[in-house]
């Protein structure tokens, strides 16, 4: 990801989409305006414009200035003849992948509940439960999606299935000790 400093004013040089967050509404951001960056983290961009915060895209990183850090998309993805799924790959493309508002992977937040490998024909399928810190928030698309992508770029993954649930609720007993200490939920 790209050098930034939260207090920096960031001028858009070109018109740029955004998703608001926590709703996760579409929006575009026009040229000119000025946007704080508040989080540039796995791969997405969350910016203050004008005191609401929105998720831009890695492939808009150039509207900020900045190159795209294909954290999102990586470019090694093979089908090997063994056919098995490096599961601690699996799990680490899974803390590549961040809440837009808490910059802590969602692993550490503990908002996967299972990550299984299944066999099939051609490849594999990784199911994947996962939840949100509150059911309400309209940005579980954009995390789904993002782990989807993510975890399909991995070598002999040929498909991703991502469920949200809300079953058992998020609470912060889920979050590692690491996590409790840097938000300091102790």
């Amino acid at each position: 990801m790209s050098q930034y400093s939260p207090n920096e004013a960031i001028i858009l040089n070109r018109e740029c989409e955004a998703a608001l967050i926590p709703t996760g509404t579409p929006v575009m951001i026009p040229e000119g305006s000025v946007v704080y960056i508040t989080q540039a983290l796995g791969g997405s961009y969350t910016v203050n414009i004008n005191g609401n915060l929105a998720r831009i895209a890695d492939e808009d990183a150039d509207a900020l200035g900045f190159e795209a850090s294909r954290v999102a998309t990586p470019e090694k993805k093979e089908l090997t003849g063994d056919g098995r799924v490096d599961e601690d790959a699996i799990w680490e493309m899974l803390r590549t992948c961040y809440d837009p508002e808490i910059p802590i992977n969602i692993v550490e937040l503990g908002l996967i509940y299972e990550c299984d490998v299944i066999p099939v024909e051609n490849g594999n399928r990784v199911n994947i439960l996962m939840t949100l810190t509150a059911p309400g928030c309209g940005m579980g698309e954009f995390l789904a999606d993002d782990v989807r992508a993510k975890v399909a770029s991995l070598d002999n993954v040929t498909e991703v299935n991502v469920e949200l649930t809300f079953d058992p609720p998020w609470s912060q007993d889920m979050m590692s000790e690491a996590a409790r200490l840097q938000t300091g939920m102790y």
